[in-house]
């Protein structure tokens, strides 16, 4: 039987080999991993062209129809998650790749956000690099989120786990999406609010809609402009949900107090990004799901599912 070649690429954190048991594909299938982001989509396809089956971590190196294209010998693809942006379902079907994915036991992305929200407020982590260098001693007055308005966009799993966490803090929650419902915001514990009044009332404002052609530019310049000019955006979910040259003018004439992002419409963010030049914002490389709980899981599902598809029953198919 001719060995298969298996692609891991994007394991930045070299979790992969240590987080399944491969021991159960390695009598039939040979496993090179990638540890860092390609650099273009050309590099990209040059370093897989010969895999049989790419293992995809969700959001990371993408697979338009271009790249399915440049890959000649692929038969199977497992993402972590059972959606990626970053792939062309369609592609994969038409080149009659199998396209599956993995179950998400878990989304640590709450936590994150009110991590985000409590640099931006407390300055931690800045005052945490002051003490490292020798800097004089406090330099950013932080200011309480308790009694403080928080505006939810997108109320499913995800933001109603924010809230929940948000009113442990004693923040006040109001919440709006293109479909959410009064009801829906009474059954989760939250207020209903437009989305005009969100953006003018809510002293911080964290973005949990799910990325699609209706989400795209959702938040968009007259709604950052309707901000308080003391008021802090977070988004976890997706870069392009926010018109981010809006966001990025808005920062720089001071607008609004800061921003916590930790998603963006090109990732890795490249090193001469403005936005890694603006003191009045926090950002992170995309560390939503980023947890070994999270990865351990995938990785564990990637290795069953090779093992079904190898035996003719491929699991959490996609396409």
């Amino acid at each position: 039987m001719t060995r298969l070649r298996c692609a891991i690429p994007d394991d930045y954190f070299k979790l992969s080999l240590t987080s399944a048991d491969w021991s159960k594909i390695t009598d039939r299938v040979d496993l090179s991993v990638f540890e860092q982001p390609f650099k273009s989509q050309d590099e990209a396809a040059a370093a897989l062209k010969d895999f049989d089956i790419i293992l995809a971590m969700r959001e990371r190196t993408a697979f338009p129809r271009a790249m399915f294209d440049r890959l000649p010998n692929l038969e199977l693809m497992i993402t972590a998650g059972m959606r990626n942006a970053a792939i062309d379902f369609d592609a994969a079907r038409d080149h009659n790749v199998v396209l599956c994915g993995t179950n998400f036991a878990r989304d640590p992305t709450a936590p994150l956000t009110m991590g985000l929200i409590l640099e931006l407020t407390r300055n931690i982590g800045r005052e945490s690099a002051r003490m490292h260098a020798g800097e004089p001693w406090q330099a950013h007055l932080g200011i309480e989120i308790e009694g403080r308005t928080l505006g939810i966009i997108g109320l499913g799993k995800l933001g109603t786990k924010v809230a929940r966490l948000a009113q442990a803090f004693g923040m006040n929650v109001i919440a709006w999406s293109p479909n959410l419902t009064p009801e829906k915001c009474t059954e989760a514990g939250v207020t209903y609010a437009s989305k005009e009044d969100l953006f003018k009332n809510a002293d911080i404002i964290t973005i949990h809609v799910v990325l699609g052609p209706r989400s795209r530019g959702l938040v968009g310049r007259e709604d950052l402009l309707r901000m308080k000019r003391t008021a802090y955006i977070v988004n976890t979910a997706r870069g392009p949900i926010i018109d981010e040259q809006a966001l990025l003018e808005v920062l720089q004439q001071k607008k609004i107090a800061g921003a916590g992002i930790d998603v963006f419409s090109i990732e890795p963010l490249p090193v001469d990004h403005p936005f890694r030049t603006l003191d009045n914002m926090v950002i992170t490389p995309h560390l939503g799901y980023a947890t070994a709980e999270v990865l351990r899981g995938h990785y564990n599902q990637m290795v069953e599912g090779i093992d079904a598809w190898l035996q003719g029953e491929p699991l959490r198919r996609l396409s």
